[in-house]
């Protein structure tokens, strides 16, 4: 889990974004969905700027019951510029990391997925960025189609086997 974090926060100072709110929610970030029962009450006691950061935390988490799609739509159209510039770097980040997973069903669901809800949230803050996901976007659809075209071929020789 910290290491994706720590991704984030380098895709961020890769793209220049050196905020020390936005930074800090990108280490973060995710503490909220991933441990319910996290005392928040930690997060807001670690320094100056510990509410700024834990505000734009929840801002990128999503609300139980809330789909992803809605949570997506959300942060497009009400989010603050950094939860978008943090949404897309996280994006990022677990775009670069569908290279070393194996369920296509899933790959080709999240690749259509940030085509449809992260293009535009990165259209609005960062056009690098958008280039970047765009070649992943790609690269991931090849994935699949390598995959996919290796499993069939696979499957054409094991059906001759017993000719």
């Amino acid at each position: 889990m910290f290491r994706h974090q720590l991704d984030t926060m380098a895709i961020l100072v890769d793209y220049n974004y050196i905020d020390s709110v936005l930074l800090k929610a990108s280490i973060v970030h995710d503490i909220l969905e991933d441990i319910p029962e996290f005392n928040h009450n930690l997060l807001l006691s670690i320094d100056f700027e510990s509410h700024m950061v834990y505000e734009l935390v929840r801002e990128v988490t999503r609300i139980p019951g809330e789909t992803k799609a809605e949570f997506l739509t959300r942060i497009r159209e009400h989010g603050s510029h950094n939860a978008k510039v943090l949404k897309v770097a996280d994006r990022i980040s677990n775009m670069i990391s569908l290279g070393f997973v194996n369920k296509m069903e899933f790959v080709s669901r999240y690749t259509e997925e940030t085509v449809r809800y992260i293009f535009p949230i990165a259209q609005e803050v960062n056009m690098n960025m958008v280039i970047e996901l765009k070649d992943l976007v790609e690269s991931r659809r090849k994935y699949v189609a390598e995959f996919e075209k290796k499993k069939h071929e696979e499957a054409c020789i094991d059906s001759t086997a017993f000719l």
